[in-house]
């Protein structure tokens, strides 16, 4: 039940962070984003928005009626309803679009399946970290490690910039990879603090070793699963999303993208093992509820833990821009001194989408 609300909390703060908004709804445009993205606040309001756990309800018809809502924008906004002010249909862009964007990859239309969606990462992977903090004996930190990188695979998969192919031989190998070395540090460090402590120290250590595992784990997760990328590049386009070199990629870029998404990875472990122990001993009434019944530590736990996740996932993944700046000088030499064919003059930025 405590999950259950959780999950509605998180989903809750992205409806009113889009009802706070709406009064700042800019002329919807497919090329450019409503929220400000050079900003972190900005950032953040995309992604708490695109992680709510409520975009998970809609149907396949739903999503393929708002992508063909957004695909008719300029007819939307140029035949307006009776009644329907521009700010009014905008909005309803920008929503049908933000329904579309959480359930299809953007670079190759499919759908993405539920679990691995930015919207599902919490309600999914939300209970998993509940498990493995709860997690009090080496196999159990084991499997619901191997459960945890699993479903962080595959996220971080279907997210990733699909504009370079990865073979399914490339796929095995990365998860195999990946799922490997994140056991292989939970196995580790926790074999050393039942051989270095007594069997009563050992059973309380053991819940720590989730967090330093996770960094690592997600870490190497994310790095393995993308490093493909690194090796075929990704393309850059302009301003307006156009390739500016048809069929020619950056590995230069494509690194840079993918160490971005890997660090983000690891700094959201720190709200999801850090804050809500602290918040458990810091807020009275929780740490008074807690004093006077000792049962309600568990649910309380969990309720934190997932809020925490749920507000830490967007935060951390903000951190960076989601299309990435470089400058053509900083690519590869083809790119250098590139000139846009619009005005016949040398971009002076380029853009890649860094993946999630």
């Amino acid at each position: 039940m405590y999950t259950h609300i959780a999950i509605a909390s998180v989903a809750g703060a992205a409806a009113l962070a889009e009802n706070a908004t709406a009064s700042m709804v800019p002329k919807f445009d497919p090329k450019s984003q409503r929220f400000d993205q050079s900003t972190f606040f900005g950032r953040v309001s995309k992604m708490l928005l695109a992680c709510d756990p409520s975009l998970l309800f809609y149907s396949g018809e739903e999503v393929n009626r708002c992508k063909a809502m957004v695909d008719d924008y300029e007819n939307q906004l140029t035949n307006l309803p009776d009644g329907v002010s521009e700010s009014e249909m905008s909005r309803k862009l920008w929503e049908a679009q933000r329904i579309s964007n959480a359930a299809l990859h953007p670079d190759t239309g499919d759908t993405i399946p539920h679990p691995f969606r930015m919207s599902g990462y919490v309600p999914f992977n939300g209970p998993i970290c509940v498990a493995m903090v709860a997690s009090q004996s080496t196999s159990a930190l084991l499997f619901w490690s191997w459960v945890n990188q699993s479903q962080n695979a595959l996220v971080n998969f279907y997210n990733r910039n699909a504009a370079s192919e990865m073979t399914n031989e490339t796929l095995a190998i990365s998860y195999a990879a990946a799922v490997g070395s994140s056991l292989a540090v939970a196995f580790g460090l926790a074999t050393f603090i039942q051989k270095k402590y007594s069997p009563a120290q050992a059973k309380n250590l053991l819940k720590w070793v989730a967090f330093p595992s996770a960094i690592v784990a997600s870490s190497l997760n994310c790095y393995i699963v993308r490093s493909p990328e690194i090796d075929t590049g990704i393309p850059l386009v302009d301003k307006d999303g156009n390739d500016v070199l048809p069929n020619e990629t950056s590995k230069i870029a494509a690194e840079r993208g993918v160490n971005s998404t890997t660090l983000s990875r690891a700094i959201l472990q720190a709200p999801v093992y850090f804050l809500p122990p602290l918040l458990m001993g810091i807020l009275p009434p929780v740490k008074n509820m807690i004093m006077r019944n000792p049962m309600m530590r568990v649910p309380v736990t969990t309720y934190l833990l997932l809020v925490c996740f749920g507000v830490g996932l967007p935060c951390s993944v903000a951190i960076f821009p989601q299309m990435g700046e470089i400058k053509p000088d900083e690519a590869e030499e083809k790119y250098h001194g590139l000139k846009d064919e619009k005005n016949g003059k040398p971009y002076d930025v380029l853009y890649y989408n860094k993946g999630l």
